[in-house]
């Protein structure tokens, strides 16, 4: 237990994680941080608006992207990984997407999927670590700050987790659970209601 604290304390501290903790990036900010090409760009500024009535659909339009490799052999490791994920056998997805990220280690979805397996299965530490390395490649990865809220959240560093909670709904408003999760954790730490 006190190598896992330890190996915990060591990612939460990792430098990227530091830096999307302690800079309050706004969505547009984290925008100009990730060069793209100006498609994925136009869809993230769509989904950031929180009165964009098509949301559902560019939302999913970004997720279908984030879920392309560029290879066909490597999409279908990912195919295979979330229907393991999906049949509740976390260790098998973790096995697809173990070799995934060794072929295709560019592929930011990769590392969030496997990082959602190892919370799966407890594996703490190495779902910390898979999410950094996630938002390393995508920082508007609005699914794996949300994780990395929950799990910071879960180990009680709840400060860190509004930081993490807050940058996830700036790049996505439309997650009600986010924003149920910032007002619980806005009421905690400071006992005003949102």
């Amino acid at each position: 237990m006190r190598g896992l604290v330890a190996k915990l304390k060591q990612i939460v501290a990792a430098p990227l994680v530091v830096a999307l903790l302690t800079l309050p990036l706004s969505a547009q900010e984290l925008r100009v941080l990730v060069p793209g090409d100006d498609k994925m760009g136009a869809l993230f500024a769509e989904l950031a608006d929180p009165d964009n009535r098509t949301w559902r659909r560019t939302e999913a339009d970004i997720r279908r992207l984030w879920s392309q490799s560029g290879s066909a052999a490597m999409d279908l490791l990912y195919k295979r990984a979330e229907a393991a994920i999906d049949a509740g056998d976390p260790g098998l997805a973790i096995e697809h997407l173990t070799a995934l990220t060794d072929h295709a280690p560019d592929f930011a979805e990769a590392w969030h999927l496997r990082a959602v397996a190892f919370f799966q299965t407890g594996d703490i530490g190495l779902a910390l670590a898979d999410l950094a390395r996630a938002l390393q490649l995508e920082p508007r990865h609005w699914l794996a700050l949300a994780g990395l809220g929950a799990i910071l959240e879960d180990v009680g560093k709840n400060e860190p987790a509004l930081v993490a909670y807050r940058a996830s709904l700036d790049l996505n408003p439309h997650q009600d659970d986010v924003m149920e999760a910032i007002a619980r954790l806005t009421r905690e730490t400071t006992g005003v209601s949102l």
